[in-house]
């Protein structure tokens, strides 16, 4: 499959177990919560809060139109593709990984986004009024994967 052999088979299980993973955390969430803006206390400055983002990070391109969760997801998976493509031509475990990260953060986004239109948030940092818009462990893996690819991606040019 387009070179995924070169990537290993132990990072592609950890990219089935983390998109399974954050999809029934979500599910689990939405049970607990259940209505949007629901908001339980953890710790102060951490609240487990129910948000559904029908657009893409913080919410840009929010649309409620049928075609939209079809177009982004999309766009999502072809990301996820090119992604996976590259990181399985580089020789850097620590690149696979993080392309494996990144990957399953925009699958599981993707998939969830299609089940309702609209990806499921949860985790809400902030003080009082001062909030960081809410969002979900799949948006962790793709920005620490990212992060880490970009770093990579800086070595292999060197």
């Amino acid at each position: 499959m387009f070179g995924l052999r070169r990537i290993g088979s132990v990072y592609l299980v950890f990219w089935v177990f983390l998109v399974a993973f954050d999809l029934i955390v979500k599910s689990q969430i939405e049970r607990l919560l259940v209505d949007v803006g629901t908001s339980v206390p953890l710790v102060p400055g951490f609240n487990l809060t129910l948000g559904h983002n029908r657009g893409v990070s913080f919410g840009i391109l929010d649309s409620d139109h049928w075609i939209a969760p079809y177009l982004l997801s999309s766009v999502a998976v072809g990301l996820v593709v090119a992604v996976l493509i590259w990181t399985a031509q580089q020789k850097s475990k620590p690149v696979n990984a993080a392309g494996i990260l990144f990957a399953s953060g925009g699958l599981a986004n993707a998939i969830d986004r299609l089940g309702d239109g609209a990806v499921t948030d949860f985790l809400d940092f902030g003080w009082q009024a001062l909030r960081w818009p809410t969002f979900n462990l799949a948006d962790v893996f793709v920005f620490i994967g990212a992060a880490l690819l970009l770093l990579g991606w800086k070595r292999l040019k060197v």
